[in-house]
């Protein structure tokens, strides 16, 4: 899938892209029936929310799971990526992240690329998140909310809040999200959530400034989030378990389009659980070359 000169000015500008219904019902339904038995694993890599036993984030399901390994490969969500960054890509982090009805909690304002310096060592922001919702969108049921532009600021000072909620963030003052949105256009497009049906997609810079509600709907919010990075630009530490952030620095190699609904072959070492190489964490630097 191959971005147009005006999608890439506007993700200059903006820091983000917002594509309603790119995958059909049918993609959708392949990769939601996969969900509950992922979910129902009481394994280390399903972070639960901090005051119920729903699950906020699982991670590294392309691992796990065929329908969500051929969703790790596929064009129309590694190609968009690949033409902005310029270079080969590889899988830093893969979620699921569930904002479940009545359950889910906030994600506070930061910037991902701001988690992957501090804990990780990523040299630089040529990296980012895209995203497909597993469920409809909507403005009751915790959309992620972006700050236009504000990934122009670069690397913001965050704090890391390990209280707030059962995953920790690196997260962004209150007064500085202020000026941010004031700068972006106050309440006239300062902050933006976009919304729409399951099967909408989304691409966001590293940078880009973004948090989520709660969600007090009746509705579920499921989206899964592929964290893409270039080869060169790879992690310098392992300071946190290859579950949360992969060390297979290899090029991702796309599946053809109609991948999620024909059943090619991939790959899923951790199907019968998790290695023991995979909890194994490190304080120290990586030498390269």
């Amino acid at each position: 899938m191959k971005l147009s000169p005006e999608q890439h000015s506007q993700f200059d500008r903006e820091g983000y892209l917002f594509f309603p219904g790119l995958f059909t019902g049918a993609e959708i339904a392949k990769l939601t029936a996969a969900v509950p038995e992922l979910y129902s694993r009481r394994e280390i890599y399903n972070v639960r929310e901090k005051d119920s036993d729903a699950v906020r984030t699982n991670f590294a399901a392309h691992l796990v799971s065929a329908p969500f390994a051929r969703l790790a490969r596929h064009p129309r969500m590694i190609e968009p990526v690949q033409s902005v960054i310029g270079e080969e890509l590889y899988m830093h982090q893969f979620k699921i992240n569930g904002k479940m009805a009545f359950a889910g909690d906030v994600w506070q304002w930061h910037q991902d690329y701001g988690t992957w310096l501090n804990d990780d060592r990523m040299p630089t922001h040529r990296a980012m998140n895209i995203a497909v919702f597993l469920d409809d969108v909507n403005e009751f049921n915790g959309p992620l909310m972006f700050i236009p532009g504000s990934h122009k600021k670069g690397v913001i000072e965050a704090g890391h809040d390990l209280m707030t909620t059962s995953y920790p963030l690196w997260t962004i003052s209150n007064g500085l999200i202020a000026q941010l949105v004031e700068r972006a256009g106050g309440r006239s497009g300062g902050i933006v959530a976009p919304t729409g049906p399951a099967g909408s997609m989304l691409m966001f810079h590293s940078c880009l400034v973004h948090a989520s509600t709660s969600n007090l709907s009746p509705w579920n919010r499921v989206a899964v989030y592929l964290s893409l990075c270039a080869v060169s630009n790879h992690i310098r530490r392992f300071k946190r378990p290859e579950y949360i952030a992969h060390r297979d620095f290899t090029p991702i190699q796309c599946l053809p389009d109609d991948c999620l609904v024909r059943d090619y072959p991939v790959d899923l070492p951790w199907k019968d659980g998790l290695p023991a190489s995979a909890l194994v964490t490190s304080l120290e630097e990586l030498e390269t070359a």
